[in-house]
């Protein structure tokens, strides 16, 4: 069985790594020669709408999926022409654009912040009065880890915050006030069977994830369930999706979901009985779903623009390191390590230590 990847990162790499055991093989597409998904597979080096590059893929790969969302939508529709495209190519096109994505929200019965569409710097002007202050001015698509976003705190902020997107369509949304960020992660077969990881309480700085925790039998896990199992439904899904939302006293709100794997899910693969990435492949596959209990207390920590040195990792009992193969670079994800223990309070300690390395040599 060989698998088709748009994107050879570090996504793509963990889930071929998972694959492996199970016998199949992967095919990357990616612009960079050097992508670090490489190493476990074979890396077609090309433009992602390079014809060439993806008639082999297409005549190749059993299925074809993706490590992140800003593939054009053109290139999943050739492909799902030609072979199996998991997530389909209508989940693709609604993710990667910030309004089709909160309309979705809106028809499917999942709340989210006020929003508005915007397309000039006088119309952001004429919504505000709307969508009040503070408020985030986000672009509608090419968007990720904090990328084309600006924060509005008065109306002095708008034509530097409008200046920055470059006259770009965007969206303008209200601000949420949030006691926490949480996410979900479920995956969905072609026959229909949903199964949910426990919620994950998340921290982010500069629109960047870097602390992520499994909260397992969290108050929010049925509302959560709930969101997610409408999105993968109404989009008749298959493969692994993520929901981010905001928690306001106990009440969800929708942020955005990741129609892939997602960094947020990452301390499955030792805290779960069946890692995000298996299950993806599982769902793909079309393969029995792998059971997505938790094993022991887990949390991921996220090394942004450099890293510790590794035997500061290894040497923590509890901790599992992941190197990406990725040069150090500003505001470059290169590593993650998750830690994995027995009770919830000898998770407290090496979390925080971890997170202080992190913050040591963090370049963002």
């Amino acid at each position: 069985m060989i698998v088709g990847i748009l994107g050879a990162g570090q996504l793509a790499r963990m889930i071929a790594l998972a694959g492996h055991p199970l016998g199949v093989e992967f095919i990357f597409l990616d612009p960079a020669a050097d992508a670090c998904a490489k190493p476990v597979g074979e890396l077609l080096q090309g433009a992602y709408d390079d014809p060439l590059q993806l008639q082999k893929l297409a005549e190749r790969a059993d299925v074809v999926t993706y490590e992140f969302e800003n593939v054009p939508a053109e290139v999943a529709d050739y492909l799902a022409s030609h072979t199996q495209v998991h997530p389909s190519p209508r989940a693709l096109a609604v993710a990667q654009d910030r309004l089709h994505e909160k309309n979705f929200f809106n028809q499917i019965g999942i709340p989210t912040p006020a929003y508005q569409a915007v397309d000039s710097l006088q119309a952001l002007q004429a919504a505000m009065p709307t969508i009040g202050y503070p408020a985030i001015l986000k672009s509608r698509t090419q968007g990720y880890d904090g990328k084309g976003q600006s924060v509005l705190h008065s109306v002095a902020d708008l034509p530097a915050a409008w200046q920055l997107l470059q006259g770009v369509p965007a969206i303008v949304e209200g601000f949420v006030p949030f006691s926490r960020e949480v996410s979900i992660i479920g995956a969905r077969n072609p026959a229909g069977e949903i199964i949910f990881y426990p919620v994950s309480e998340n921290q982010h700085r500069g629109g960047i994830l870097r602390v992520a925790q499994c909260r397992a039998d969290d108050a929010a896990q049925a509302q959560a369930e709930d969101y997610a199992r409408r999105l993968l439904t109404e989009l008749d899904y298959v493969g692994v999706l993520a929901l981010e939302m905001f928690d306001i006293e106990g009440k969800l709100i929708a942020n955005e979901f990741a129609p892939r794997v997602h960094n947020s899910g990452h301390w499955t693969i030792e805290g779960a009985q069946t890692s995000q990435f298996e299950n993806h492949l599982r769902a793909i596959l079309n393969l029995p779903l792998g059971p997505t209990q938790p094993v022991g207390h887990a949390a991921m920590v996220n090394f942004i623009g450099g890293l510790p040195k590794t035997e500061q990792i290894l040497a923590m009992p509890d901790a599992h390191l992941h190197l990406y193969g990725k040069a150090p670079r500003k505001g470059r994800k290169v590593a993650h390590a998750t830690l994995r223990t027995n009770t919830a309070g000898q998770l407290t300690e090496p979390l925080a230590q971890l997170a202080a390395l992190a913050n040591q040599v963090d370049d963002s």
